[in-house]
């Protein structure tokens, strides 16, 4: 049973003082601060909407609106952070190749479209995504229209079953917050696939490198340097 305390209340007082507008504002917050609970926010607007509140059409417009308006923000923080910053970012990062960013930017570049559409329909990555389209500086006129399909798509299915389930809107939550666990373990699990596939790779080419008795800052350990005296140019002398 969700309770209306604390963050859920904070978005009941909102809806009472500006109506559809409140949950508007609610879930832009929300696709900046992703732990902000859509799910519960959009089914407690169908369910004032059931109660006559506020009419479906208001609450789905107002909630895919402020959606856009929070992942403009991520956007311009994207498009602010920029390729170059991105790659010195990475480069300072632990475990993380300037290689594999690049193959990042390379998918992107072929299927960010339809990453930012279904995007916006899963939890966590329906925020998150934003960033990297403002990194890549994806065309704003065809973000926001994604962005706002995506969303449109989302809002509908949650703020109806609040609408339709009435007072027991409540379950919605209790499902959709399985959905995000769900997400998160995969999340979870590729981060750490990946730190142990890194750590595994780094221990393999030190091995073949202390195999081979080579190091970056000595190349042979035996060999002895030379030095050539070379005469010097005399003068007049003119390049060709």
């Amino acid at each position: 049973m969700v309770t209306t305390d604390g963050v859920v209340g904070w978005v009941v007082g909102l809806m009472d003082a500006l109506g559809a507008p409140g949950v508007g504002l609610a879930i832009a917050l929300e696709n900046v601060f992703p732990p902000l609970p859509s799910e519960v926010f959009l089914p407690l607007a169908g369910f004032a909407a059931a109660r006559g509140e506020m009419s479906v059409v208001a609450a789905v417009g107002w909630t895919t609106l402020g959606s856009l308006v929070g992942a403009l923000v991520l956007y311009g923080v994207g498009a602010a952070l920029g390729q170059r910053r991105m790659w010195a970012l990475a480069d300072r990062m632990p475990l993380v190749d300037l290689r594999d960013v690049r193959k990042a930017e390379a998918w992107f570049a072929r299927h960010g479209a339809k990453a930012v559409f279904l995007g916006r329909m899963v939890p966590l990555v329906r925020s998150l995504i934003s960033v990297p389209a403002g990194v890549e500086r994806m065309r704003l006129p065809l973000f926001a229209a994604l962005t706002t399909a995506g969303s449109l798509v989302w809002n509908t299915v949650f703020v109806m079953a609040g609408y339709l389930l009435g007072a027991n809107w409540g379950v919605v939550e209790q499902y959709a917050g399985v959905l995000s666990k769900g997400v998160l373990g995969v999340l979870v699990l590729a981060v750490a696939v990946f730190v142990v596939r890194r750590v595994a790779a780094r221990r393999r080419a030190r091995g073949r490198i202390g195999s081979a008795g080579v190091t970056a800052e000595h190349p042979d350990p035996d060999a002895t340097v030379r030095l050539v005296r070379v005469p010097p140019v005399p003068r007049g002398t003119r390049w060709r």
